[in-house]
């Protein structure tokens, strides 16, 4: 079996050392490790994946890590089997571009996931959950039950033991409340390379103002809006030929490529997220 460790702990010496010796005593290969130190902050990060041949009881790992590495070191840390499929859930409103991605790489196996439930606040991409034999909910918002709908949100979160979100193009903006519970957990696409065009329209803003690349970023969710720490983002050329159709079609193309692969970094547990930014392990 395979293990992925994520640390991030204050800079120093020795703990790549400890770390590898403890894989070493506890009967374990390391397949993989990468390392990062932030020298302004003074932090250490480090990824590192090991293999075992035998069976690994993880809440005994999980302890005897603690106990001999991670209390002395004033770590952060987490600890994955490579063999456990995160749960995916979709929320996603009118647009089906980014969905239908998402789907079709799940579909061929490229993405390492079950998808439980697919959730819209509208009915008109039902469609799509059908053609994908996936469960697909109906939870309306407005402003009168904005409330109401994201406790049903949140109930059919935890029945189905959700471990991540991603808003396929969910035009609503996520409480407080769902972040609480889904902290780092909640990924989202944004139609452009942030900071950039605000408003509807930021395709329209973009060919007003003679823009020559336009982008699109993949986040995580936190209380401010469209300002999480950032997971990946991407940039195509534009030019004064290009049309608003030309604009939303290579946007579109971005985003279903941006999110997708932000998705596969947190998938994979790549991404390690210190003061509002990204460390993003190769």
């Amino acid at each position: 079996m395979k293990l992925t460790i994520l640390i991030h702990c204050p800079d120093q010496s020795g703990i790549i050392r400890s770390v590898t010796t403890f894989i070493h005593q506890q009967e374990g290969n390391v397949i993989y490790l990468d390392q990062h130190v932030d020298k302004q902050a003074g932090v250490f990060f480090m990824r590192l994946q090991s293999e075992f041949e035998t069976e690994v009881v993880l809440d005994d790992f999980k302890e005897k890590f603690d106990a001999s590495l991670a209390k002395e070191f004033n770590m952060e840390w987490d600890i994955h089997m490579e063999a456990h499929k995160p749960k995916m859930a979709i929320f996603v409103s009118k647009y089906n571009h980014c969905l239908y991605d998402l789907l079709s790489r799940f579909n061929s196996g490229e993405l390492m996931v079950d998808i439980p439930f697919i959730l819209s606040n509208h009915q008109d991409l039902a469609y799509v959950a059908e053609q994908f034999q996936i469960p697909f909910y109906h939870v309306p918002v407005t402003k009168e039950t904005k409330e109401s709908a994201e406790a049903e949100q949140l109930e059919l979160l935890k029945e189905h033991q959700v471990d991540f979100i991603v808003l396929a193009r969910y035009m609503q903006i996520v409480s407080d409340q769902l972040i609480d519970n889904y902290p780092q957990k909640i990924i989202n696409i944004h139609h452009s390379f942030l900071p950039a065009f605000v408003g509807a329209k930021p395709y329209h803003a973009a060919f007003e103002r003679g823009v020559k690349i336009i982008g699109a970023t993949s986040h995580y969710v936190t209380a401010e809006l469209d300002a999480g720490p950032i997971i990946e983002q991407d940039v195509t050329a534009v030019s004064h030929s290009h049309s608003i159709k030309d604009f939303i079609a290579k946007g579109r193309d971005l985003e279903r490529i941006v999110l997708s692969r932000a998705v596969q970094l947190h998938v994979a547990r790549k991404t390690m997220v210190y003061n509002n930014k990204t460390v993003i392990f190769s």
